[in-house]
């Protein structure tokens, strides 16, 4: 099995891009006073916790030089002041930002998904599931940190800096520039370990993506690895793979184990110089022995916060690559629009009419060439032909999943273009092969929750396709749990539920693409009882391999090569001896007669 190649999703970009940065705060704009509250909140948070070393020095100088027992008790008071003040800003600061961040990323993950619901078909099979499952949960994540964690500690820890600066200068021109010596190694050091840490961190999450990745294909495949007894070398595979996402943690661990001991040596180095240097000044007089004091607090403090944005450098990274990927899916619009004044039928009749329709998919390399055809109010139409024929892009054209490349498709004489989709899409009852269920319910999968179908519709439902036999088996009957695409149901079962859904939504044009393939010979008996009556009145259209499933209908379409070959009701197309009789001999015929 081959391992999906997932690493462009993983790509990281620069770790600050400004037009980016710009586009990403718009989420925030909501929420703008929110937020120049809480910056608010951090200066003074900061202001406060920076005249700590202030307040420290001035108390000891009170005390020590002066022996001022007044001073030094005003001095006490305004630190554990200043203490106080900083909780209750820091307090107010993290309340506010968290709930604006998780806020506007609850506005961003709606937005998403509301534009994911805008998208055409054609996007989604361009598009794995996992990867957008990622743009909205994980990537609205990583946006999340930055605007919860990142930002604020980049902004704490740049005033911070900034006011240590100020402060240093403040207290003593000299100690300062002595202490600044200290900057050009942290400068290269931390630049080194940036450098290093962005390549570990771009490896490790290709890595960890080709592992999700792994896992989920092989999970979902375990039927097939135990019966083709595949479980060794499958998890010699997944070990390769786990032992090498080890390794890059690993690393990753090491150079943190360098770099912030670093950091601690540095900071040590610095605080002995100064105080060396502050000592021998205080001691000639130059400076006080408070101003000294307060000058090692603030250089221990300065290194607190290079620490604090090295570790967060990969955070803004992340976010950053989120944010490109989140705008690139925000910047891309759906191909097929609605008409500004869209146009409708009332009421509406149910007629069907191709007009020369030619379709491709991909440039040059067509799919149905010149179809042509009409389907009367309530006429039943039959389109049956070999795999890959055709017929199912008949029914995705119909119901405008995607666009004609030539001629154009009439619903009740009007162009299919010109309707509104939604309005056009209520009066279609689509019935698929691979039916999809949700979690939840019995009664939740036939009526899909919409709130104008009543609960006696959806049981009215059941029992015309002869689904309530099974689902009042059940213990909880309409209410009996379903589980993630209907595990615990079989096929026949799966597929009359879907049947049920259809008919509850009560369509005038009905549209089976081979319903009744995959279901058992009892099953398909009860469809193609229920199918009678049900669609009666109503126009169909009906795709099947099953040639049985089709013999009742009122024409036959034969497609061949995305052309209809052939037209007729089952005896006269029999009687032709074309591609239909082909069809019908190799399925109903013995071996014998087959060779003849």
């Amino acid at each position: 099995m081959t391992v999906p190649d997932l690493h462009e999703d993983e790509v990281l970009g620069k770790a600050y891009d400004a037009a980016l940065a710009r586009r990403m705060l718009t989420f925030l704009r909501p929420y703008r006073w929110a937020v120049a509250f809480a910056f608010l909140c951090l200066l003074v948070e900061k202001g406060a916790e920076l005249a700590g070393p202030m307040l420290i020095g001035a108390a000891l100088d009170a005390a020590v030089l002066d022996r001022d027992l007044a001073r030094l008790d005003r001095y006490a008071l305004l630190f554990l002041g200043s203490v106080l003040l900083a909780f209750v800003f820091n307090y107010l600061q993290t309340l506010t930002v968290q709930q604006t961040g998780q806020r506007a990323m609850h506005d961003l993950r709606r937005t998403l998904f509301t534009h994911l619901l805008r998208q055409d078909l054609a996007f989604f099979d361009k598009n794995p599931v996992g990867r957008l499952m990622t743009r909205v949960i994980n990537d609205v994540e990583n946006l999340s940190e930055l605007f919860t964690t990142g930002l604020v500690t980049f902004l704490g820890d740049s005033f911070t800096l900034v006011g240590i600066a100020a402060a240093l200068l403040w207290l003593d021109w000299r100690l300062a520039l002595l202490t600044y010596l200290m900057a050009p190694a942290l400068f290269f050091l931390t630049a080194a370990y940036r450098r290093r840490a962005r390549t570990n961190y771009r490896e490790s999450r290709k890595v960890l993506a080709r592992l999700n990745a792994y896992l989920q294909e092989h999970i979902s495949g375990m039927a097939t690895v135990q019966a083709f007894g595949q479980e060794m070398r499958t998890l010699d595979r997944f070990q390769d793979i786990n032992t090498r996402y080890r390794d890059l943690l690993l690393r990753s661990v090491r150079y943190n184990a360098v770099f912030f001991p670093v950091v601690e040596v540095l900071s040590a180095l610095s605080v002995g110089l100064v105080f060396a240097a502050g000592g021998w000044l205080a001691g000639a007089g130059g400076v006080a022995v408070g101003a000294v004091v307060a000058f090692i607090l603030y250089v221990q403090r300065a290194y607190r916060p290079i620490r604090d944005l090295a570790e967060k450098y990969n955070i803004f990274q992340a976010a950053m690559a989120s944010g490109e990927r989140i705008v690139t899916l925000l910047d891309t619009e759906p191909k097929l629009l609605d008409p500004p004044v869209p146009r409708a039928s009332s009421p509406f009749r149910g007629e069907v009419e191709f007009q020369g329709v030619s379709l491709d998919y991909v440039p040059g390399e067509p799919v149905l060439r010149e179809v042509s055809f009409r389907v009367a109010p309530g006429e039943k139409v039959a389109l049956v032909g070999a795999t890959g024929a055709g017929k199912t892009s008949v029914i995705s054209l119909l119901c405008r999943f995607y666009d004609v490349t030539a001629g154009r498709i009439l619903v009740d004489r009007i162009d299919l273009r010109a309707w509104d989709r939604g309005t056009l899409r209520r009066h279609l009852g689509l019935l698929l092969q691979d039916v999809f269920l949700f979690s939840g319910d019995i009664a939740g999968n036939i009526g899909l929750e919409d709130p104008r179908i009543a609960a006696e519709a959806v049981e009215a439902a059941a029992r015309r396709v002869r689904a309530d036999t099974f689902i009042r088996r059940m213990p909880g009957g309409f209410a009996e749990p379903v589980q993630e695409r209907g595990a615990t149901l079989s096929q026949g079962e799966r597929q009359l539920l879907a049947f049920a859904r259809a008919l509850a939504f009560d369509p005038r044009i009905l549209i089976l693409d081979e319903a009744t393939s995959s279901v058992d010979t009892e099953t398909e008996r009860l469809i193609q009882e229920a199918l009678r009556t049900l669609l009666e009145g109503r126009t169909a259209l009906i795709i099947a391999h099953r040639l049985s499933t089709v013999r009742f209908v009122d024409r036959i379409l034969v497609v061949h090569r995305g052309r209809i070959q052939e037209e007729g009701n089952h005896e006269d197309l029999v009687r032709q001896n074309g591609i239909y009789a082909r069809l019908y001999r190799l399925q109903y015929l013995p071996q014998e007669a087959r060779a003849g």
